[in-house]
């Protein structure tokens, strides 16, 4: 097997940790560890490393962005959850990282609530990836990959 050439980190944010049993009509029945060793089996096939972080808490996910500043991260990955659309901390974290992130949703925000389809993140971001289930996740990869040139 290849050297992986970068390291991802994933984010995710608050409720997160009770994917597989909170609504699953929405979110579906994967947990949060079946969709991270999904992200890590399809970013290994791409030569990436991957580290994750979920917390429920803003100040922890803005104090894990401001790590990642001076380290060896080429591409972050953040689901900010519900804090997507309340969030301006961490959007400014995001922009200060100067990491190409890209933003991703299980869900499809824009068929949903109407306040969900307020997102601070997106324009500190490369793009935004929703509506796919945990595909969103390693369509966000790819597009990390593609972005970097790896």
């Amino acid at each position: 097997m290849k050297q992986s050439s970068a390291l991802f980190t994933i984010i995710h944010g608050p409720n997160l940790n009770e994917l597989g049993s909170r609504e699953v009509n929405i979110y579906g029945t994967e947990t949060l560890d079946d969709i991270n060793k999904k992200i890590s089996a399809h970013a290994r096939t791409r030569q990436i490393s991957t580290n994750f972080f979920q917390s429920n808490h803003e100040g922890d996910i803005i104090d894990k962005i401001h790590t990642l500043k001076n380290g060896d991260c080429k591409g972050m990955i953040i689901n900010g959850a519900a804090f997507t659309h309340t969030s301006i901390a961490i959007r400014d974290a995001v922009s200060c990282s100067n990491i190409p992130t890209v933003e991703v949703h299980l869900s499809n925000i824009h068929a949903r609530e109407p306040f969900r389809t307020q997102s601070y993140l997106t324009a500190v971001c490369i793009g935004i990836i929703s509506g796919f289930g945990s595909s969103s996740y390693t369509l966000a990869v790819d597009a990390l990959v593609e972005h970097l040139s790896l």
